[in-house]
């Protein structure tokens, strides 16, 4: 099948618009950085690969926000400092928009960042001037996570809201990577003065101490707070009931959580019940 490509630029971002899709399970890519040679290079490279859809390119951060919001891709390479804002910036700023499963990677000189990007939940992180088997490697593992995403066998009556993975810190100061299609709740050892979240056949992983109610809350619009010790995966769910939160397989056996006065109306509020 033949397909017609034509590049427009508008306001300094770059759409890729076609006639014809030759394949439809291409991965979206999108590109933000204020760097056009660091841009061109990485848009050359990503174009040798079928298996991905170069859909757009950005050369600043507010472009590049319109910009991920209309293609919604499935994988955004970033620039960390820009001339208007920074990487980390322009993801706090689309943190509630996106709602999609988008991973990032982000694509900088300064390898100062690279432990705040692993806090901001970057996919991966790639150097400038990359090598081109440091990329390969990239979408390599990409294809991968997404290919044992779509086999993961979800509970029935489970909306697939897995968001995107992000980093939380154990008491020991590890790092352990979360999706949230893993977790059923988090619940406050007010002994310990420390939150824990309720993992999907897994122990109780204990976070580290100061981590906060608001903190939790914003590492994904499904956790929800009802209760001063509960936050709910609100995908899991199932009904309310004598002001207890009952869940979907597999938390359908938990009976602790409590919705309390405080929560119970913006609870309603917002979600409608």
């Amino acid at each position: 099948m033949s397909c017609i490509s034509i590049v427009c630029k508008q306001d300094n971002i770059y759409i890729r618009k076609r006639k014809q899709k030759i394949n439809m399970d291409k991965y979206k890519v999108v590109i933000v950085d204020d760097d056009e040679d660091s841009l061109e290079n990485l848009s050359f490279e990503l174009r040798k690969d079928a298996r991905f859809s170069l859909e757009g390119t950005a050369r600043n951060g507010k472009q590049g926000k319109k910009l991920i919001a209309k293609i919604q891709p499935d994988l955004l390479f970033l620039d960390v400092e820009m001339s208007d804002m920074t990487g980390m910036e322009l993801l706090q700023e689309m943190r509630d928009c996106v709602a999609w499963n988008m991973r990032v990677v982000f694509y900088t000189a300064y390898d100062k960042y690279m432990i705040q990007a692993i806090r901001e939940a970057a996919f991966d992180y790639l150097l400038k001037p990359f090598e081109e088997q440091d990329l390969k490697d990239i979408l390599v593992r990409f294809v991968k996570q997404v290919e044992v995403r779509r086999r993961t066998v979800v509970p029935v009556g489970i909306p697939l809201h897995t968001g995107q993975t992000f980093i939380v810190f154990t008491p020991t100061n590890d790092m352990r990577a979360l999706r949230p299609v893993e977790i059923g709740f988090f619940r406050y050892c007010s002994d310990r003065k420390q939150w824990e979240v309720i993992l999907n056949n897994q122990p109780p992983l204990v976070l580290r101490r100061g981590m906060t109610a608001d903190q939790i809350t914003q590492y994904s619009p499904c956790f929800v707070q009802i209760h001063q010790s509960y936050i709910i995966n609100i995908d899991y769910l199932m009904l309310i009931k004598d002001n207890r939160c009952i869940l979907y397989p597999p938390f359908d056996k938990v009976t602790e959580l409590l919705v309390s006065k405080k929560y119970k109306k913006e609870l309603q509020d917002r979600f409608c019940l």
